[in-house]
C-alpha cells in the first residue's frame, strides 16, 4: 500500500507502481485535506480525503470546490471521473 503522500500526488502508473510527483510531494505533502483544497489542489485534496476514506473530508473538498469552479457537485457525484483520482493497489512508487 502507498504511503498518503504518494497516493496524494500520484500523477499515473508505470506497471505495477505509482508514478509520483516528487516536487509537489515535498512541497505540499504535509498539508491536511482541507488545505491542499483551500490552496486551489483539489486533485490533490481528493485524493488525500478518498486515501483517509472519511466522508467529512470528501464533502469538505467537494464544498470548496463548488465554491471555487462555480458548479453544483455533491458528494455523490462521479467525482473519481472529475479529479481522475480512483484506488488502485499498488505496492510500489515511483517519484520524479
Amino acid at each position: 500500500m502507498l504511503s498518503r503522500e504518494d497516493f496524494v500526488f500520484t500523477i499515473g502508473y508505470d506497471g505495477p507502481a505509482a508514478v509520483v510527483d516528487g516536487q509537489a510531494k515535498r512541497k505540499y505533502g504535509r498539508l491536511l485535506t482541507q488545505d491542499l483544497a483551500e490552496q486551489g489542489l483539489f486533485r490533490a485534496a481528493y485524493s488525500s480525503a478518498i486515501y483517509s476514506q472519511n466522508k467529512a473530508e470528501i464533502e469538505t473538498v467537494v464544498a470548496l470546490y463548488n465554491k471555487a469552479a462555480g458548479t453544483s457537485y455533491t458528494a455523490g457525484s462521479p467525482l473519481d471521473r472529475l479529479f481522475g483520482v480512483f484506488p488502485v493497489e499498488v505496492k510500489r512508487a515511483i517519484v520524479l
